[in-house]
């Protein structure tokens, strides 16, 4: 029960990441109608977000300090973060510490504008093409803006810490009455489940709850009626493309203490989350969402030693394999529109 209880909670952190990235595709997709392959870019520029803000935090100045000499006997050179000069060394360093959470709102306004100039510098040129050449187009500039991060941050990864009050791990068994240490969870991946459901929810909300939502949703459903009741239907799908840019960011940023980020790491969420979109149906949200907490637990379950021991190598391939299994019983996928992939 330990085990499968630890399997579950590995499940949802990871579904987390894949629904997170798979809501802004779906979005993207389902408003615009593009096959997106630069998305997992998005995310890896939010966790980029986390990293500069962190480095630009730490930016220091040298003193002298004369209580301290090196081996010499000569006064010690000291480095003192700007912050912690400007601030104070208490709330300078409280302020470095919780880099990771003040780079959600360093964040936002980047991923925005990089959604819009992504979207009005490049995609809307591809809207009436076949989606093969979206594809190349946008998997193309994902390269390059790998490529970028690249050249400016290197190839290695770059540690990113969660704030102290959130390192170390939650001892679940002792609250659900097994011996302790038996199931414990970091708690930084707790609050990144947390976090996923609040922007999930949010997003959702905001279709569903606000005027220029319910706009959006049946701009979706049939765009030219919306354009001859008068509205911009196109100048609302382009802000969705950048709120999309900012939810596949904040998904980055909250995962930097999570995986130290790399140049590469947006690629390896990307197939996975195209897999995700696909199994839940294109173009539906609530499908993304639960296909992607779905396939996140399948993937976990199959991780387990038990498993690989029976099936070597099971852990790699879950994932498409379910997805033919599903996809082959229920073309559109499990939450798709009827006679969306289904010709």
């Amino acid at each position: 029960m330990d085990a499968i209880i630890l399997q579950i909670l590995n499940g949802l952190d990871k579904g987390s990441a894949y629904a997170l990235i798979a809501l802004g595709l779906t979005l993207i997709f389902g408003t615009l109608g593009v096959v997106n392959f630069a998305h997992g870019a998005l995310f890896m520029i939010g966790a980029f977000c986390a990293v500069s803000l962190n480095k630009l935090l730490n930016l220091s100045f040298e003193t002298v300090d004369p209580t301290r000499t090196d081996f010499l006997g000569n006064p010690l050179k000291v480095k003192t973060p700007y912050i912690e000069g400007w601030f104070g060394p208490d709330l300078g360093h409280a302020i470095i510490d919780w880099s990771v959470p003040l780079a959600i709102l360093f964040s936002i306004p980047i991923m925005i504008a990089v959604g819009f100039i992504m979207e009005r510098g490049l995609i809307k040129h591809f809207y009436r093409r076949p989606h093969a050449d979206q594809i190349l187009v946008t998997f193309g500039l994902a390269i390059v803006l790998q490529e970028l991060i690249k050249h400016y941050y290197g190839a290695n990864p770059i540690q990113t810490p969660a704030p102290d009050a959130f390192k170390g791990s939650f001892d679940f068994g002792a609250m659900m009455g097994f011996d302790p240490n038996t199931i414990i969870y970091p708690y930084w991946r707790m609050i990144y489940f947390a976090f996923a459901a609040v922007i999930i929810g949010g997003v959702f909300a905001f279709l569903q709850f606000t005027t220029f939502g319910m706009v959006v949703r049946a701009g979706m459903a049939d765009r030219e009626t919306v354009g001859l009741l008068g509205i911009n239907i196109d100048k609302r799908f382009t802000i969705m493309f950048g709120l999309a840019a900012a939810v596949a960011g904040l998904a980055g940023v909250m995962y930097a203490p999570i995986n130290s980020p790399n140049y590469h790491m947006g690629m390896d969420f990307l197939v996975l989350s195209f897999v995700v979109v696909v199994v839940g149906g294109m173009g539906s949200l609530p499908g993304a969402v639960a296909a992607g907490f779905l396939l996140g637990i399948l993937e976990s379950f199959a991780s387990m030693n038990e498993i690989k021991s029976i099936i070597p190598g099971i852990d790699q391939i879950v994932i498409y394999v379910a997805a033919i299994v599903i996809l082959l019983a229920r073309p559109r996928g499990l939450l798709g529109r009827r006679g969306v992939m289904e010709d």
